[in-house]
């Protein structure tokens, strides 16, 4: 069976909102809306579905942030026990709701029609645990997807730290090794100053010498008339 064609007007006629609400919805919610060969948006019967099931979180409350994640991410849909992708809510509840008391960021995402004027508290107590499995499952991939930039932010601000400090340790080296060059230097300068005078002390006293032994052997000239 061929799968029908709508155009963008006709989707927004069923799912009975603005054309530029569906196209709103496809760019913040990231939804991979098909193209024909002209790049025109064409809809489908599951986009269709897919965007009734939108409007029907939004009429009970969820903000598109949430959407977002339930549909990339398999989260319940509100007021069912499954998944967006069909898994049970069950299946995630393994505990963490520690993890949610922390992310206060999320609080946001409350459904208020969850929250307030529930006759049946049978019902209530479905919804609520709907509610924080959707919750825990929404934190956790908030911290996955988290991990990563912060790990590289971590890193750089490691590496960072790690070029400063060889940078410091390196210039301390170079700084320390100029000082020794300069002890070295100054050293071999007095060494040399040293030499020079005594080698000068040295012929000085050998001219000395030798003036006083010419003296001694030149006799003494007596002039007579």
């Amino acid at each position: 069976m061929e799968n029908v064609r709508y155009m963008i007007s006709d989707a927004a006629n069923i799912v009975n909102v603005e054309s530029h609400v569906l196209r709103y919805w496809e760019e913040e919610l990231e939804l991979a809306i098909p193209r024909n060969e002209m790049g025109h948006r064409y809809y489908t019967e599951e986009n269709i579905a897919q965007f009734q099931k939108i409007k029907e979180w939004k009429e009970q409350g969820y903000q598109l942030k949430a959407i977002r994640m339930m549909i990339h991410s398999g989260q319940p849909a509100a007021g069912t026990g499954e998944f967006y992708g069909g898994q049970q809510a069950g299946e995630l509840q393994t505990g963490g709701n520690n993890v949610i008391q922390m992310n206060r960021d999320y609080v946001e995402t409350v459904p208020k029609p969850m929250m307030e004027k529930h006759s049946n508290p049978i019902s209530n107590t479905v919804k609520l645990e709907q509610f924080q499995s959707m919750m825990l499952t929404i934190v956790k991939q908030a911290m996955e997807e988290n991990n990563p930039a912060l790990g590289k932010e971590v890193g750089v601000q490691v590496g960072d730290r790690v070029l400063k400090e060889m940078n410091y340790l390196m210039r301390e080296q170079d700084e320390a090794e100029e000082e020794r060059f300069r002890r070295l230097d100054e050293a071999i300068r007095a060494t040399r100053k040293s030499k020079r005078f005594h080698r000068e002390k040295k012929e000085k006293k050998e001219a000395e010498k030798r003036m006083g032994k010419e003296k001694k052997l030149s006799p003494n000239l007596t002039v007579t008339e």
